[in-house]
């Protein structure tokens, strides 16, 4: 089945806090449901279908439904780590072409701040019982370690610099201070990034993202209700899911879950990486851009370096904006799932409401791509293809 305008994004909103000291998690999922309920212009009786991650607290969806007081036909609490918005996005689409659902809300929230979690730098298991975590667990795996390990590959095999790296983070530092809520806004330099300290070589620390409270929420719609409301309308033209395991072993940290989830969202969607006009990226590390960027098809694998560099992610400068909010690497990371802000900025670029200063001319398609997990073990990619109607 394909989903092809046959669902529209009617509603975005992306929560201003990146610390919530004085909010519990089930109440920032409920304050984005509102915003973004109020931005497409429908209230919560409308919605009819509902969707959510593993950072909804007690029993996920069933437990956010009831703080909510929704009345569903559909309910999906798909896990995919960082990349579970973008399914949840395209999931929402899904079901509203099958007629499970008429109005379908998708809430993210997270306190990983406030909490005070070591997201990048403490043992991470992906869940003790899973069969490979006992061979792993012994050597202290962390997320931070994991990526650089794919970053030192990437470099080994194809040339990559870390001047290169750090031309990423530029990118989206440039973006960052003209959006102010994003928790870095300060403008760095390529100097800047490599003379930040070292915390999994080659990852500097700005080579890392932010770790902030927060959320976010969308709203999608079928088109007959899309139709009737205000906002301008983004249709999901194509999506496309994949996973990527160990193979006991035999691995290539070279490339992602990309090179499967890219095509088949382009497929779907009937266009071309040439097509696309703005990226949002997930970039919990700048090495997870470049490889993701040359996966989806936007340059050769092993090219990404020269892709990325001299600005050519830089909205009105280069030939790829990227993250024109400024990204995990500056703006917000709740929850540690990224993708959801990625899906939200492409829409506010579709729809002509990005900042002016990173308001990409002429922008009708535009792609958003998660990633959750590790690139270096376990993860799962998804890529969304969005329109301008």
């Amino acid at each position: 089945m394909t989903i092809r305008g046959k669902a529209y994004i009617v509603g975005v909103y992306e929560h201003p806090t990146r610390k919530a000291d004085d909010r519990s998690l089930a109440q920032l999922h409920a304050e984005v449901a509102r915003g973004a309920l109020e931005d497409a212009g429908l209230t919560k009786d409308d919605v009819d279908g509902y969707f959510c991650a593993g950072d909804a607290p007690g029993l996920g969806g069933l437990s956010m439904a009831d703080y909510m007081g929704l009345k569903l036909r559909h309910i999906d609490t798909t896990e995919t780590g960082g990349s579970s918005y973008v399914i949840h996005v395209a999931h929402a689409a899904q079901a509203i072409a099958a007629g499970k659902c008429d109005v379908a809300l998708v809430t993210l929230a997270g306190r990983p701040r406030a909490e005070g979690m070591a997201t990048g730098t403490a043992p991470r298991s992906y869940g003790a019982a899973a069969p490979d975590v006992a061979f792993e667990l012994p050597f202290g795996p962390t997320v931070v370690n994991q990526y650089a390990m794919a970053a030192m590959r990437h470099m080994h095999e194809f040339g990559t610099t870390s001047a290169q790296l750090a031309w990423i983070k530029v990118a989206a530092s440039q973006h960052a201070q003209h959006n102010p809520h994003a928790l870095l806004r300060d403008v760095v330099t390529v100097e800047d990034v490599l003379a930040s300290p070292m915390i999994a070589d080659p990852l500097r620390r700005l080579d890392c993202c932010v770790i902030t409270d927060g959320g976010g929420a969308v709203v999608v719609a079928r088109p007959e209700v899309a139709k009737r409301l205000p906002r301008p309308r983004v249709p999901v033209l194509g999506a496309g899911e994949a996973v990527k395991h160990q193979a006991g072993g035999r691995i290539d940290l070279t490339y992602t879950g990309a090179v499967w989830s890219g095509p088949a969202a382009f497929a779907e969607a009937g266009v071309r990486p040439a097509d696309v006009k703005y990226v949002s990226i997930y970039d919990s590390f700048t090495i997870t851009v470049l490889i993701t960027l040359e996966d989806l098809g936007f340059c050769d694998k092993g090219r990404g370096g020269k892709l990325v560099a001299d600005g050519n992610l830089i909205a009105g400068v280069g030939r790829l904006p990227f993250n024109t909010d400024g990204g995990g690497l500056c703006n917000n990371h709740p929850a540690n799932r990224g993708g959801m802000t990625k899906v939200i900025e492409a829409v506010r670029q579709l729809r002509g409401e990005a900042h002016p200063r990173v308001q990409v001319k002429n922008c009708d398609v535009a792609l958003a791509h998660g990633t959750g997990g590790s690139l270096a073990t376990r993860h799962g990619s998804a890529t969304l293809v969005m329109g301008r109607e």
